[in-house]
């Protein structure tokens, strides 16, 4: 698969009748195991590259060529189109946001993220009209060639409303992002504010412990397009393992193969 041809099956899913789930994957395993549970469209998950490496997220800690390597990876594995989450551009300018579009393209990436956050935390958030030009100059290098979501995590760093949220989003869809995204919405009243707001554009909502949205069905029921799960799967992921790995230190012997996958993995590479 082409990225051209990544990007048009990418894009599709979004025009659907009901919303998609896009499951985020860490490693080409992962990536895989996905693929096999049906999913058709995955993201990779800047906490999981991060984590995985022993770096802290949102801090640049992870480069640009690192986490778009990463998505590369999952591409390669599941021949699936990948939403590459890449923070906020990886530089403060509008030059920076269209520096990542362009290694994200290259890379053979179907879509790519940009939120508004600075990677500096004692002022977490871009300006609302720098936040708006670097969506504008991502969205005119991604233009026809890659998926562009458009992000604002005013909520995941308590610096803004519902109204604010709305305020943002709505200028990134005007500067030509495709899809509009604030994490950490806090209920299907603000989501359904959103999805009314941006509309006809299509909206991710990402699953987290701060809200509770009911079936995926209820999400479709009020206009989501797309629904992401962030490191959440790395998170059960690695919680099993400790769990696992706190029993057989305890003495139980039988516990690190009582899970074991039955997936094959050298069939499952090889089959992509």
């Amino acid at each position: 698969m082409t990225q051209a041809e990544a990007y048009t099956r990418f894009m599709a899913l979004h025009d659907g009748p009901e919303a998609f789930v896009m499951a985020n994957a860490w490693d080409a395993a992962s990536a895989v195991v996905l693929r096999e549970a049906g999913f058709q469209a995955l993201g990779t998950s800047s906490a999981a590259i991060a984590h995985g490496m022993g770096r802290a997220d949102c801090h640049h800690a992870v480069s640009r060529d690192e986490a778009v390597a990463n998505g590369t990876l999952l591409g390669l594995a599941s021949g699936l189109p990948i939403n590459g989450d890449l923070e906020d551009g990886f530089g403060p300018s509008p030059e920076d946001c269209v520096a990542t579009v362009e290694a994200a393209i290259a890379g053979g990436l179907a879509g790519v993220g940009i939120e508004d956050t600075t990677a500096d935390p004692a002022n977490p958030i871009h300006a609302f009209d720098h936040a708006v030009a670097r969506i504008a100059a991502a969205a005119k290098a991604a233009k026809g060639r890659i998926v562009l979501t458009g992000r604002t995590d005013i909520y995941l760093h308590g610096q803004g409303d519902l109204d604010e949220a709305v305020r943002r989003l709505t200028a990134f869809a005007e500067a030509g992002a495709d899809v509009l995204y604030a994490p950490a919405l806090p209920d299907m009243d603000a989501i359904r504010a959103v999805v009314q707001a941006v509309a006809p554009r299509p909206v991710n909502v990402l699953l987290g412990p701060w809200g509770r949205f009911g079936a995926l069905s209820d999400l479709s029921a009020a206009g989501v397009k797309r629904v992401s799960l962030g490191s959440a799967l790395y998170g059960s992921v690695m919680g099993h393992l400790g769990r696992v790995a706190a029993q057989v230190a305890g003495g139980d012997m039988t516990a690190a193969v009582a899970g074991k996958t039955a997936l094959n993995f050298d069939i499952l590479f090889e089959t992509n």
